[in-house]
This record gives structure tokens, sequence and C-alpha cells, in this order.
């Protein structure tokens, strides 16, 4: 089990520290349009960025402290909540052109959910 629990934990770290790091450095065309087409402000999504690198941090350390992991994983399918709620508020489930984009946090959330109980299983 611990096999399946450290892929999970490197995959899902490294798509939170892709999604994050831009987001906590203000760059990219996704802090750009969170900011200017969706109405976040600057300091939001920097919090944000900065949440999805924390994340992918603990889930990293969470490979030899299992604790950390799980709380890494399930902090960031919170995050990936309060995502597919923003998604939803702004009408991109309804919108074809928007509808895959907004898919991805869905698909991250059973990927937190799988990584975070194969961690526990592997304690």
């Amino acid at each position: 089990m611990y096999i399946a629990a450290a892929v999970l934990s490197v995959v899902l770290a490294l798509v939170s520290l892709a999604a994050g790091g831009p987001k906590a450095l203000l760059k990219g065309d996704v802090s750009a349009s969170l900011q200017s087409e969706m109405g976040l402000g600057a300091g939001l999504v920097r919090f944000i960025g900065l949440a999805e690198v924390a994340a992918a941090g603990g889930l990293v350390i969470g490979l030899f402290w299992q604790p950390l992991g799980i709380a890494a994983a399930v902090g960031f399918a919170l995050t990936m909540v309060g995502a597919v709620a923003f998604h939803a508020r702004a009408g991109d489930y309804a919108n074809p052109a928007t509808r895959g984009n907004a898919m991805a946090p869905v698909a991250l959330i059973l990927v937190a959910a799988a990584t975070a109980t194969t961690l526990l299983l592997a304690m």
C-alpha cells in the first residue's frame, strides 16, 4: 500500500506545485485571469497559491511522516472544494468553453481523497 501512497503523493505534489507556484508568484495566465476576469484580489490569489505550494511540501514530507501527508491531502482537497464552488458561481460548468478547466478541481478532489486514504492505510 505504501507504493500506491507514494505514487499518489508525488503526483499530487507535482500538480499542486505546478498549480500553486505561478499563483504564489502572481505570474502567468491563470493568476492574471483570476484577478482580471474573476475579480479576485492579488492577495487572495497569492494565498491560494501559497496553500497549494504548502500542500506540495506537506505531501512530500508526508512520505516519511504519514500524518502530515494525510493533513496535506485533506487540506488540498478542501482547497479544491473551494475551487469547485468558485467555478460553479462563475457558471463555468454550464459553459462548454470553460467546462474542461473547471473539471480539473473535481478530479483533483478524487486524487487527494485517494492519496489520504492510501497514506492512512500505509501507516
